[in-house]
Order: structure tokens, then sequence, then C-alpha cells
């Protein structure tokens, strides 16, 4: 079966869509990037019918997964699945400037190479319109804030798969986005120690 299945999709998905709920525009697209097995972006075009749901992944197989999904999914506005890497902004089948008016990016920024980060603040600059929200989730490390026992131990077991993974310091995400026009509007505290973090291009 090309089905996959995240255990944590089931646990952190209504937490994630309470805040989707008054951050997403009334309308418009949505590009969804490492969706992973495609869970999440069923749920959410269920949850959200008035938007259009773009999922994409730099994996083969999960964009297969994501694929068997929405041959299930009864509504209309589940776009199919593209192959998309955020580390190669100038590879991304969505190039068109200004064709989404939301992205939302789940568990990556931890499970990449900085590249994908970096691509990531990148290409939303170009895709977006104009004030459209940048939607993170995951786990961050905060200058100010305790990082969590739980959270040193997963950053380093994420080193240990990947030296070239890890937990990222909020204040360098920041700058990433800053250097692409984007301005963090929102932070969210979630389940399990982690985060929704929220950015929005800022007006030229």
């Amino acid at each position: 079966m090309a089905k996959q299945h995240a255990p944590a999709t089931q646990r952190n998905r209504d937490a994630i869509t309470d805040v989707l709920a008054h951050t997403l525009p009334a309308s418009g697209a949505v590009l969804e990037i490492a969706a992973g097995t495609g869970e999440h972006a069923v749920f959410f075009a269920g949850a959200f019918p008035h938007l259009g749901w773009h999922p994409t992944d730099p994996s083969h197989d999960a964009v297969a997964s994501i694929a068997a999904y929405r041959e299930d999914y009864a509504g209309d506005n589940l776009a199919a699945p593209l192959i998309l890497d955020a580390a190669e902004p100038g590879t991304w089948p969505v190039a068109k400037v200004r064709a989404f008016d939301a992205c939302v990016c789940i568990n990556m920024i931890h499970i990449s190479v900085w590249d994908a980060t970096i691509g990531l603040f990148e290409g939303c600059a170009r895709v977006l319109t104009q004030a459209a929200p940048l939607i993170l989730y995951g786990p961050y490390l905060e200058a100010d804030v305790e990082t969590t026992a739980s959270n040193l131990e997963f950053d380093q077991s994420l080193k240990m798969r990947n030296p070239a993974w890890g937990l990222r310091q909020l204040h360098d995400v920041d700058s990433v986005a800053s250097d692409h026009g984007f301005a963090r509007v929102g932070r969210y505290q979630m389940p399990a120690n982690n985060l929704m973090l929220v950015y929005r291009k800022r007006s030229s």
C-alpha cells in the first residue's frame, strides 16, 4: 500500500487546526511544504473546504502516500501532490510569482538541512501574495526559554541520525525570515513542547 502513517499527525492535528482557523485567509490557495504522509493535508483540506490545499514533498514515497489518501478524499479542494524540495527553491514546480495565499510547513525545519529553511523563505518570498502567512510548526530552541529535557534528547537523537539535522535556534530562523522580507507576527505554545510560528511578508 502506498499509504504511510505518522502517529504524530493524529496527536497534533486538532491543536494545529485551532491556530490555522484564525491564521489562514478566508479564501485562496494554501501551499503545504513537506507534507509527509498526506494525513495532515487531507485533514486540513476537510477542515477548510473554502481553501485550495496544495501538498508537496521532496520524497517520491511521500507523494505516493499523499496521492493515495487523496483518492479517498470526498472534497474537491485538495490538489494532486507535487515533488518539491524546499532546499532548491529555483526548482519548485509552483514557481509562479504570488500564486499562493498562505504556506504551511509542519515538522520540517529540525529534520532537514539548514539550506531547506533558507530555501523555504526564499521560495515563499516569491510565491506568496503580499502579507500572506507562512506558518511553521515544530520544536525550537529559544535563548530566553529553558529547553526541556525531552527536546534536548530529541535534538541529540536527530544529530545522531544526521549531523546536519537538529532543533534550530528561533533567532536564527527569524534572521533568515528577515533576510527574505518576512517578520514573525505570532508565536503559539503547542502540546509536547512544540511551537507554531507565523511569519508575514513585510510591505515593500
